[in-house]
């Protein structure tokens, strides 16, 4: 089940990648759909971006479906539960104490003695 949803969340998101590239922007970008009017109601450039507008809200809706479920698909057979309500490490055992390292002696200067 969970295979059969990752390749159908792996086309979803190729097609919306590929129908938000062909929607046509504010500075025109790729802008592929829509271009002539000769081709009817639905190409036409108000008809194509319709459509286009159209099929994204679809698949996107579809996309987030997908991940829903195979988040759920996911999470089955888990324990229900919360992190906070498990018990945390026992308080029997001491703590390790930090280790302090051992103060270097100062060396003095040797002085040459009289003589």
């Amino acid at each position: 089940m969970q295979n059969i949803l990752i390749v159908a969340q792996l086309v979803v998101s190729v097609a919306l990648v590929c129908v938000v590239l062909l929607q046509r922007s504010e500075g025109g970008a790729l802008g592929i759909g829509g271009g002539g009017s000769g081709l009817g109601g639905l190409f036409s450039p108000r008809g194509a971006a319709d459509t286009l507008t159209r099929t994204t809200t679809i698949l996107a809706i579809l996309f987030f479906a997908i991940s829903i479920g195979l988040t759920l698909v996911a999470l089955h057979g888990r324990p229900v539960g919360s992190i906070l309500e498990s018990p945390g490490p026992s308080s029997t055992a001491p703590l390790p104490q930090p280790v302090k390292p051992a103060a270097p002696k100062p060396q003095l200067p040797a002085v040459p003695g009289p003589g």
